[in-house]
């Protein structure tokens, strides 16, 4: 009897898939490096996300200057895949292009849901080139203006 458990076990063992854990891949810069030199990236490729508590602000282009920005607050889980679509379109459709370029950039108010569900987007989407950073002093205090 003991020989028949002991054949059970092994049979089942042996022919079931062991669940692999799903990982998301995230290149991060070496910390060790003091590069101090800034990349320069076109403001026409370029869309930043601040995100908050559950909602985001975004802008086309520089901070200052914005090609095209968020007028209000934004909930992540509603209406970030037709913002992520529309921009896409639009920066597809603009001379000398090549793809968009997404800054990520989670606020104090943010939470890892948030970022996650941001990079989701992207993915689904199927954008390539994305960023995750630290908001300024000034992105920041537009998105507590705007929650307030």
């Amino acid at each position: 009897m003991v020989d028949l458990a002991f054949l059970l076990i092994t049979f089942f063992m042996l022919t079931t898939s062991l669940d692999k854990p799903a990982a998301m891949d995230i290149a991060m810069p070496d910390k060790s490096k003091k590069d101090t030199e800034s990349v320069l990236i076109d403001e026409n490729r370029t869309a930043t996300f601040i995100l908050g508590d559950g909602r985001f602000i975004w802008y086309h282009g520089d901070f200052k200057t914005p090609l095209a920005s968020s007028q209000t607050l934004a909930d992540i889980e509603k209406t970030l895949p037709q913002v992520v679509a529309q921009l896409k379109i639009k920066i597809g459709t603009m001379p000398n292009t090549k793809d968009m370029i997404v800054l990520i950039k989670p606020s104090t108010e943010a939470r890892a849901k948030d970022v996650i569900r941001t990079i989701d987007e992207l993915k689904q989407q199927n954008i390539k080139r994305y960023l995750i950073g630290k908001t300024r002093e000034e992105e920041e205090k537009q998105l507590l203006a705007s929650i307030h």
